[in-house]
């Protein structure tokens, strides 16, 4: 059982203890192990915020799909924006790692594709090899092995999927920036770009 040094400062009796210097009860120390080290939970209005534009993103994907005639909503880009508008501030949400990682995963998924054909085990090696491109190339994007699996199992046309995936990234990019120039919304993003 933890004792009072290690149990989680923020929790209110636990401090409360701790001022007084009263050692914790064992009903204290139990809350304080559950409590967790996560973060504060975010303003109702900036989850709000980041949920609306998160839908928002969503359904312009799907609106440009649509007139494309094309899927852009994928599953890896949907994590792609949850992290550009959850966790803004993150090295895996900024544009380098976003276009990067994905352009990156896309390059060694076709790469893979035509080497060993479409299949579970050629994907799980693509995924595999783009967690070490990534970060050789310093574009931490995890959602882009994904891309890389989804690339070795449907082998779509290489110059086209790469297109749409560009055009893709780079909306979910954009809309991040427009976002962070709201003043009232607490999301400055990027953090960098290159």
């Amino acid at each position: 059982m933890p004792d009072a040094t290690t149990l989680n400062p923020a929790t209110p009796q636990v401090q409360a203890s701790v001022e007084t210097g009263c050692r914790p009860t064992r009903w204290q120390r139990c809350a304080a192990v559950f409590a967790g080290k996560a973060p504060a939970r975010a303003p109702l209005p900036t989850v709000a915020a980041m949920t609306v534009c998160g839908v928002a993103v969503m359904l312009l994907l799907v609106a440009l799909g649509v007139v494309l005639h094309e899927p852009l909503l994928i599953p890896p880009l949907a994590a792609s924006a949850a992290l550009v508008f959850a966790a803004p501030a993150l090295p895996l949400a900024q544009p380098r790692s976003i276009v990067g990682g994905q352009l990156i995963s896309a390059a060694l998924g076709l790469a893979a594709v035509a080497v060993g054909g479409s299949s579970l085990w050629t994907a799980a090696v693509a995924a595999g090899l783009t967690i070490g491109a990534m970060a050789w190339a310093r574009t931490p994007h995890s959602p882009a092995s994904a891309t890389a699996v989804i690339v070795v199992l449907t082998d779509p046309r290489p110059l086209h999927f790469v297109g749409l995936l560009t055009l893709a990234t780079l909306v979910i990019v954009g809309a991040g920036v427009l976002v962070g120039k709201v003043d009232r919304v607490d999301h400055k993003y990027p953090a960098y770009w290159w």
